[in-house]
């Protein structure tokens, strides 16, 4: 069965300075990550964090390395994630994590997350801790109004035991945009890389511009 939606976000032009190491470019420059070559094998990633980055999504953990095989943090993650939902980051209501003061470099970025029901509010974010596969399974399907999977058809032994986080995973193996680590395990609980958000993301902005044709969603 195949399904047509639509999403119409827009996607800042302006862009922004990143917090930490990397200066995003005022305008679509060469990437200057010297960690990732533009081979057969690593094309994907590099037209993903070469794209990213131009666009102020996503930075480095130095001027010239993006480090894709790191893990990445959950202050990230809510970066990245923001920047490419283009969300307003400033004068947001305090989430009330008191983990994350308003003087964090990341505090903009997770309050936007939670005022748009994308992660929930707490007493803790975890900031520096590693985001999970399932974690960022949730985020992206509500991040992006993704339409949720209804059933599990993955060959997954490894689902987890929360029926819900289950079908944001099945969402994201139905649009394409992750698969699993091998042909019957997902691996919810194993950190994401910084290149793996990267690619998560670019084939999310791809399938919005080519107007999200969905396969095999109920």
């Amino acid at each position: 069965m195949e399904i047509k939606q639509k999403y119409a976000w827009a996607f800042a032009t302006a862009l922004v300075v990143a917090p930490c190491v990397a200066v995003i470019p005022t305008q679509a420059a060469a990437m200057p990550f010297v960690d990732i070559k533009k081979s057969d094998s690593e094309r994907e990633l590099y037209n993903a964090v070469s794209e990213l980055y131009s666009k102020g999504i996503v930075f480095g953990t130095t001027s010239t390395t993006f480090s894709p095989y790191q893990q990445l943090t959950r202050g990230e993650a809510a970066y990245f994630l923001a920047q490419a939902l283009h969300l307003q980051t400033s004068n947001v209501e305090n989430p009330g994590f008191s983990d994350v003061p308003t003087s964090h470099q990341y505090y903009g970025s997770i309050a936007a997350l939670a005022a748009n029901g994308i992660i929930q509010k707490g007493t803790h974010y975890n900031p520096n801790a590693s985001i999970k596969r399932s974690q960022m399974a949730k985020m992206l399907t509500l991040g992006f109004h993704l339409k949720q999977a209804t059933s599990l058809t993955a060959p997954f032994t490894d689902f987890t035991k929360d029926a819900e986080t289950d079908r944001y995973i099945q969402t994201l193996l139905d649009y394409g945009i992750t698969q699993g680590t091998s042909s019957t395990t997902f691996s919810p609980y194993t950190d994401v890389r910084r290149g793996q958000m990267a690619l998560f993301l670019y084939r999310m902005l791809q399938k919005n511009d080519d107007d999200l044709y969905i396969i095999g969603v109920e």
